[in-house]
This record gives structure tokens, sequence and C-alpha cells, in this order.
């Protein structure tokens, strides 16, 4: 829709088994700290086993410890 910003769109969530969540971005991050990280990337993978260095972006790192 023409009147429709960036904000107002749905986001698609994509949930893998034993992976991250892949979110369609823009997308802000609030943690559990309450600071906030954010990605202008048009995907960006979320890590769900904290494993990460770079929590809360998904780096694979799961895979080395599966």
């Amino acid at each position: 829709m023409p009147n429709e910003s960036a904000d107002d769109r749905t986001r698609r969530i994509t949930m893998r088994r034993q992976g991250p969540l892949l979110v369609e971005g823009p997308v802000e991050i609030e943690l559990e700290d309450g600071t906030t990280v954010s990605s202008d990337r048009f995907c960006v993978a979320l890590c769900t086993c904290r494993r990460s260095r770079r929590y809360p972006w998904c780096d694979t790192s799961h895979r080395r410890r599966a």
C-alpha cells in the first residue's frame, strides 16, 4: 500500500528446529537488561541457544557444540 510505512508492515519470523529464528528486518531487539540492539539488514538470525558470541545475533556457534 502506498501510505504504508516500513514500521506498519507485517514481519515474517521463520522458526528452524535446532537453529535460529529468522526475522525479516529491519529490527530492533530489546534485551533482558533493557538495552536495545538494532539491525537494518533485510533478514537477521536471532540466536535461540545462547551459545553465540554475538548474542542476540546467531553466529552458528551451536553447530560446534551439537
